[in-house]
């Protein structure tokens, strides 16, 4: 029978124990990341705990990581079957696992060939390789990306990225990148010089807040890109994977029937290249860049590596993660939770114009912009308080970006603690 004096030292030690987890942190781990206070210990599902034991439905998934949630039961097979026969042969080799994963992304972009890495900024480096080594004999290498993008933390990826506050600490920039504004079709057109060799966007930009490309300006993209022999390449790392609803982002914007376009048009849209990764692998590291058949031999032998891309058992994880993503159909799962999501915040920002200004995305990759004074990092810690993880973006979105297996009931209950905290801050004098 628990006295209250044993509960009471329960608690204590389990408090200290969290404690000391965030002093080793503190003392070994370069301090890099700004961190919330919470320590997870395990999750299952679209929940994790942590180390006081308290639950949170999780609807960041690791910042669009864990498609299947956590501690899935085939990813959890699929691994233990497949450390049992082979865990990594270095690339000086065949093995079955490898073609098969890239048949099947090929299978659901275009023809064409796969590259596999670790992660999205490997995957983005990758596709700035292509563009170089595509114009190279030219003296083409310069690659336009947008302003509010996100390509990697490599010194080539913060140099892509179009976010000042990425680039500093970090000058002189790799030379080679030039931004202009998102949506801006002319504004593309005016950067292209001679020395331009490609253009790189986010159908969907993340980081920044959740910002949906235009059909039209995609369109438009490729259009230009033929006009001036340029590669056309998607940053699909965040956004791809089924998260909207298709296998990558720009599949699903295709289906806009307000845009004013022909079916012709529509079709000629495709990407010479697309980088992935992020729930690619569920939660186990892996990356992708997937390059049009027309440029597939651009990076031929010896001009590009990777010691762990492609092992046996990150291609394992990551094949059983398309057989559940396809046979629980859980691409519409994300076209529907997300629809019921979205649908219920906007409801939530029309009673509360005062606290948030404006709800957008797509699929299961929602962001909620709050007033200027609601800073994201502290809505996100508030959430904690309601027992829900979200992600910040920018200085004041929150974004959404759950398990593409949320379920209904969960999707309920994150929508309550959200109208809940909405309601607490527009009390707030």
């Amino acid at each position: 029978m628990k006295t209250a004096e044993n509960v009471q030292r329960s608690t204590l030690n389990i408090q200290r124990r969290s404690q000391i987890v965030r002093e080793t942190f503190d003392r070994f781990v370069i301090p890099s990341y700004a961190r919330f206070e919470l320590v997870l210990e395990r999750g299952e599902g679209r929940y994790v705990w942590d180390a006081e034991r308290r639950r949170y439905l999780d609807l960041a998934a690791g910042i669009a990581v864990c498609s299947l949630g956590h501690a899935h039961p085939e990813i959890t097979r699929a691994l233990s079957e497949q450390s049992q026969k082979l865990v990594h042969v270095s690339n000086l080799y065949y093995h079955e696992l490898q073609g098969r994963l890239a048949k099947r992304i090929v299978d659901l972009i275009a023809p064409g060939r796969v590259f596999f890495c670790n992660s999205g900024a490997e995957a983005n480096e990758g596709l700035f390789k292509l563009a170089r080594k595509f114009g190279h004999d030219e003296g083409r290498y310069e690659i336009i990306t947008a302003f509010e993008s996100f390509h990697g933390r490599t010194l080539a990826g913060i140099a892509a990225t179009g976010q000042e506050k990425i680039k500093k600490y970090f000058q002189p920039a790799v030379a080679g990148f030039k931004h202009v504004s998102f949506n801006d079709l002319e504004a593309a057109r005016r950067a292209i010089t001679p020395e331009t060799a490609a253009i790189l966007i986010e159908p969907i930009q993340g980081e920044s807040g959740i910002t949906l490309a235009t059909l039209e300006y995609l369109v438009g993209l490729r259009q230009l890109c033929d006009e001036h022999d340029l590669l056309l390449l998607f940053d699909d790392v965040q956004a791809g994977h089924f998260r909207t609803g298709k296998f990558q982002s720009w599949q699903r914007i295709l289906e806009n029937d307000n845009a004013d376009l022909s079916t012709a048009l529509r079709t000629d849209l495709l990407p010479d290249g697309v980088s992935m990764a992020k729930a690619l692998g569920g939660g186990f590291p892996i990356g992708a860049f997937w390059v049009r058949e027309k440029f597939a031999n651009v990076l031929s032998a010896g001009t590009h590596a990777s010691t762990f891309g492609g092992t046996p058992l990150a291609c394992a994880v990551a094949l059983k993660i398309f057989d559940v993503i396809e046979r629980e159909n859980l691409a519409e799962n994300a076209r529907d939770i997300g629809k019921f999501l979205l649908r219920g915040l906007q409801g939530i920002q029309q009673r509360f114009p005062e606290v948030v200004k404006v709800v957008r995305g797509l699929g299961l990759m929602i962001g909620i912009e709050f007033q200027p004074r609601f800073k994201a990092a502290d809505v996100v810690k508030r959430l904690h308080e309601g027992n829900v993880l979200t992600v910040p973006a920018g200085n004041s979105v929150v974004r959404l970006l759950p398990a593409l297996n949320l379920s209904r009931g969960e999707a309920e209950e994150g929508l309550r603690a959200i109208e809940k905290l909405v309601v607490d801050l527009s009390n707030q004098k």
